[in-house]
């Protein structure tokens, strides 16, 4: 394979974890690292090798890719590995962070000679599994055959935003896209919880829309997990929603604009979360509907 290369990936949670196995199945060496080391051992049955320490991870790597909780998450663990990366090395930033987090961590790279890409990527669980993101990119086009090799094994396409990833024009995409993600979440949710309070079978609902511009097979595929009682393991899941919700609220607060979605949806994914529904999928937020939890 005349593209094989060594990859450093940070963080193995539902994307982390995916992300590295096609990494490897696409005959590149893969080095994990993970916080809980138990969630990255598995890995090692995919070829990975399974880092004691960040540092570790990434020694004598071309790329690291970062998949993190959030951006203080990434600039930390960052700090620990950064020292280990030959100058000239790409960091492939895939972590849903806010617009401010990614300035200061394409300073952080500018600063150990790293060359910096934002690239969140758009998918959750099935299409990691499967390869199939969509990641959304930006970075020197110099240094983008460097790194496609990696974004082509992690995705089935990749949307090219700017030059400049400290600019993070890749994010705010990202954070754009995600607050459709979470307001149609919600609204799924609510759909679900209305119409047991009015004792209407969610099925008659679904059926009136059926065909029209109101139906959407996102609307389904959430529905499904709450009826069927699918919520784990999640695709995406109420605590990392809920931060990317509190990203979103934040962005548009910095720019001028009131998200009055964005802020309830948070507030519902928190109280779910506080409920114990933190790492089920995000379509808990459902629970969030009801003082006491409902009756099945």
């Amino acid at each position: 394979m005349t593209d094989r290369l060594t990859v450093g990936v940070l963080g193995t949670g539902i994307m982390g974890a995916a992300m590295a196995r096609n990494l490897a199945r696409a005959g590149h060496a893969v080095r994990a690292w993970n916080r809980t080391r138990d969630k990255a051992a598995p890995l090692a049955e995919d070829g990975v090798h399974v880092a004691e320490t960040p540092a570790e991870a990434v020694s004598g790597a071309d790329v690291v890719l970062t998949m993190l909780h959030d951006g203080a998450a990434v600039a930390e663990v960052m700090d620990r590995a950064a020292a280990a990366l030959r100058p000239g090395a790409a960091w492939v930033q895939s972590t849903t962070v806010g617009v401010g987090s990614v300035e200061e961590l394409a300073g952080l790279a500018r600063g150990h000679g790293l060359v910096f890409f934002d690239a969140p990527v758009l998918g959750t669980r099935q299409p990691a599994e499967a390869g199939r993101l969509t990641v959304l990119a930006a970075g020197p086009g110099e240094h983008r055959p460097a790194v496609a090799p990696v974004l082509d094994a992690v995705g089935s396409r990749t949307v090219w935003t700017g030059e400049d990833g400290g600019a993070g024009s890749a994010t705010r995409l990202k954070l754009v896209a995600n607050s459709w993600v979470i307001a149609v979440t919600g609204a799924a949710g609510e759909v679900l919880a209305l119409a047991q309070a009015l004792d209407v079978d969610p099925q008659d609902f679904f059926d009136a829309i059926a065909g029209g511009p109101l139906d959407m097979g996102y609307l389904h595929a959430k529905a499904a997990l709450v009826l069927e009682d699918r919520l784990s393991p999640a695709d995406f899941a109420v605590e990392t929603a809920a931060k990317d919700a509190r990203l979103i609220v934040e962005a548009g607060r910095e720019h001028g604009v009131r998200l009055d979605v964005a802020a309830a949806g948070a507030e519902r994914l928190a109280r779910a979360a506080a409920r114990g529904h933190g790492r089920e999928d995000m379509a808990a937020a459902y629970f969030a509907s009801f003082d006491e939890p409902p009756v099945p």
